[in-house]
């Protein structure tokens, strides 16, 4: 992912500031509450434990000295350095009882027994010694305590301090992280969105509408779960065991040392996972496109899978994807459940077992105290919190980093910025010289293309399907650029202008206009600002349409769905007709515009045409030659070449294709090239 993780660091950069001061907010939390477990074995070994500390005789009434048969005492711990002390007792537990010891030098170390008002202290060597102990009611108990009360309270009310801090702090490096995720999410589906508008027509012909989609959506969003969920899990999980690490040092090195190996076996564990997770979730992403890519496309194709009883056909092939999705999603699944946190909890488990053996042994010495003991459990349950984030978020790791391959994928297409630079209105003048063009390399559908169409002409191009009709419109729009040859707009070559500077003064109408979600005006205007509504108004007046759509509920405001589906081929048509003449363009293009009109509504179109071509160079694909008796060239095309050219009269007076097509058409029954 080396380039990758570099690109995605480079986003995520673009935001710093609240990236660094989440970080360190996070920083601030861990350290709050790493506190605490310190604050607790405070208070175990000295506030309770310490208990069982030397006790001296003292003045009576003396700051933390208790009373306790007639004489005072207070805790070693409590006395100044140099202060005079007075004979030494001691304090000891067993169980739940307490025993006052009234004698010097009593054993730390070894097993203590209590009975008849002695204790017995057996040695690690076998050697006893007894003492003599009186055991303490609750109340004296309470008492031997009580000068403790203030510390612990203090101590308790920090730990809760620090945890609201900690929590606080939590909260805060929790939200910018978020926000600064959506913000680099945002921008990177901007950035793959403005990249789409730039790449190349040819582009999207080999690849279908859902994968695209699928890019834009799916793939960004599970980037965006990389920096939400993934990064804010490692990145809190590493600053978290590090800390713990060195708290685990300063607590105890030999508990330190115990605990160190979980970290080259989480290592370990994170490179088995992604070597099998990857392979996986490359497949799972890429069938997730191709189901996207299938219901997009049955979905457009629905009138025809129903009208030619394709449904099971087309569920066959839908199911035998999805199947293939659900098996490589219960692989990775099987992968995480065998690689699951519960395989955390049982490492976790083994340290507590070792640990409390070599404590109940004696391996780890006196030096390990029931307060350090439990501040080492609270530390390593504390520790596995971010080994099973860090675990968990392993999948989202993996999809993330394959979505990421697709997503810079898409952007390294080569694309054409969208040039913001515009032209003064050309005059339409269109000369093409020997152009040869084919789609694939080596298979020319247009072979050395010559004409010249003058301002104010209107040129049709005839001919049988795949004789390059299309082919010349899509070079002349340089959706795609000749091989060769050249194609001059007023003497100047289209590739010396930016793609957006040529169509600036272009307009087309297919055979099948495509109507965005909006309404009828803004279907005409396409929200462009300068084409105000009287414009939209009296384009749609000089088509003809002005009556037929203001007679709708909503009039020029009537809502549009997807693609216009609720209005007739006809009404499609003439908005299409009236948004290319509210843009006034200089020159028109009329690929098979008339081709799906009925009578009564080509007749509307005919004389919208006269107004729509004055002034304009027209080409016009048509089928129905009736619509084109009136074009000043008619350019006849066979298998990429122009075999014909004239004006109607002078080909009709030859004789030739054209002739026969337009006999054809008038029902004669003249054959083909007779």
């Amino acid at each position: 992912m080396g380039n990758n993780g570099k690109r995605l660091f480079q986003y995520a950069w673009q935001y710093k500031r609240p990236i660094l001061l989440a970080l360190l907010l996070l920083a601030l939390a861990i350290a709050a509450e790493l506190v605490g477990p310190f604050l607790a074995k405070r208070m175990i070994d000295t506030n309770i434990m310490g208990i069982q500390q030397p006790w001296y005789e003292a003045k009576p009434g003396e700051a933390y000295a208790v009373p306790y048969d007639g004489a005072w005492y207070k805790r070693t711990d409590h006395w100044k350095k140099g202060e005079e002390r007075g004979r030494e007792v001691r304090v000891l537990q067993s169980g739940r009882a307490y025993y006052f010891v009234d004698a010097a030098n009593v054993p730390d170390q070894g097993a203590q027994a209590f009975g008849n008002g002695q204790v017995t202290i057996t040695g690690a060597d076998g050697g006893t010694r007894q003492f003599p102990a009186d055991r303490l009611s609750r109340g004296e108990t309470y008492a031997f305590f009580k000068p403790e009360f203030r510390s612990i309270f203090t101590l308790a009310a920090i730990y809760v301090g620090l945890l609201l801090v900690g929590a606080g702090l939590a909260y805060g490096q929790r939200y910018l992280l978020q926000v600064s995720a959506n913000r680099i999410v945002r921008r990177m589906r901007n950035d793959v969105f403005r990249h789409i508008q730039e790449l190349p027509v040819q582009y999207f012909d080999n690849l279908p509408a859902g994968k695209v989609v699928a890019r834009v959506t799916n793939d960004t969003e599970a980037i965006r779960e990389l920096y939400v969920s993934v990064l804010a899990n490692f990145f809190s999980g590493i600053i978290y065991m590090v800390a713990i690490i060195g708290a685990l040092f300063i607590l105890d090195e030999t508990l330190a040392l115990i605990a160190l190996p979980l970290l080259p076996i989480l290592y370990l564990w994170i490179v088995i996972y992604r070597k099998f997770a990857s392979r996986f979730n490359h497949v799972i992403r890429s069938r997730l496109s191709d189901i996207n890519g299938m219901i997009n496309e049955s979905i457009q194709g629905m009138p025809i899978i129903q009208a030619f009883r394709r449904e099971k056909e087309t569920m066959a092939e839908f199911h035998e994807m999805n199947d293939e999705y659900f098996r490589y999603q219960n692989k990775l699944l099987t992968l995480n459940s065998v690689t699951s946190h519960n395989l955390v909890n049982v490492f976790r488990n083994v340290i507590f077992l070792l640990v409390v053996w070599m404590f109940a042994g004696g391996t780890l010495g006196a030096a390990v105290s029931v307060g350090i003991l439990y501040a080492f459990i609270d530390y390593m349950n504390r520790m596995m919190q971010p080994i099973v984030g860090i675990v968990n978020q392993l999948s989202n790791l993996e999809v993330a980093r394959v979505s990421a391959e697709r997503v810079f994928a898409l952007l390294d297409e080569p694309g054409i910025a969208v040039s913001e630079q515009r032209m003064a209105r050309y005059r339409g003048n269109v000369e093409f010289k020997d152009v040869s063009f084919g789609y694939k390399a080596g298979e020319d559908v247009l072979k050395d293309i010559s004409f010249h169409a003058k301002q104010g002409e209107t040129v049709a191009l005839v001919g049988h399907t795949g004789s390059g009709k299309s082919s010349i419109l899509n070079l002349l729009f340089r959706f795609y650029d000749v091989d060769r040859g050249s194609i001059t707009v007023d003497g100047t070559d289209a590739r010396d202008l930016t793609k957006q500077q040529l169509r600036e003064h272009m307009g087309i109408v297919l055979q099948d206009p495509f109507l965005f979600t909006g309404t009828i005006a803004s279907n005409v205007s396409l929200d462009d600002p300068s084409i105000t509504r009287e414009k939209v108004e009296q384009a749609l007046r000089d088509v003809g349409a002005y009556e037929m759509f203001m007679q709708l509920p909503g009039g020029l405001d009537e809502p549009v769905i997807e693609k216009g589906s609720t209005l007739s081929a006809g009404q499609r048509q003439l908005i299409s007709f009236a948004r290319a003449l509210a843009f006034d363009p200089a020159i028109l293009i009329l690929d098979e515009a008339t081709a799906s009109i009925d009578t009564e509504t080509e007749a509307i179109i005919q004389q919208a045409l006269d107004v729509l071509k004055r002034g304009r160079t027209t080409f016009v694909i048509a089928h129905r030659l009736s619509t084109i008796r009136a074009a000043d060239q008619i350019l006849v095309l066979d298998r990429g070449r122009i075999v014909e050219r004239g004006d109607h009269d002078k080909l009709m007076a030859f004789g030739g294709k054209y002739y026969a097509m337009y006999q054809l058409q008038q029902g004669a029954a003249v054959e083909l090239g007779a």
